[in-house]
């Protein structure tokens, strides 16, 4: 499977999930990204044949350090693009949700140019 922005999404939610509670669960996933248990069941079976995620016999659901990598990278753009547009006056949720839309086309040198330019300007704002 290629990684795609849907498996991305799919991978950015785990991780975001684990991070706020112990376990991550299908259901939980369906819930936060608002899908069809038989449509998340599909995805994760292709991620765990593709080694991006684990699934155990209790059927929590666990990054490998593949899926880690990638939903890392992905969650550091959308952290950082909705840090930059916040910054710039852009409400919280229209923030996220342009972040959302941009984290999976923008390319890894306009990315980084972006990320140095957005701690630059927070720098100077805290000294403000």
């Amino acid at each position: 499977m290629a990684i795609t922005e849907a498996v991305e999404n799919y991978l950015e939610t785990i991780l975001i999930l684990s991070q706020k509670q112990p376990d991550v669960h299908a259901i939980d996933i369906c819930s936060y990204l608002g899908y069809s248990r038989p449509t998340v069941s599909i995805v994760l079976k292709k991620m765990k044949d593709d080694g991006l995620v684990k699934v155990d016999n209790d059927n929590h659901i666990t990054l490998t350090e593949k899926g880690k990598d990638v939903a890392e990278h992905i969650y550091d753009r959308h952290t950082i693009l909705s840090e930059f547009f916040m910054l710039l006056g852009v409400g919280r949720d229209q923030a996220a949700e342009d972040a959302c839309k941009i984290e999976h086309d923008i390319s890894d040198e306009t990315f980084t140019l972006l990320k140095a330019l957005y701690y630059r300007l927070a720098a100077e704002a805290d000294n403000k």
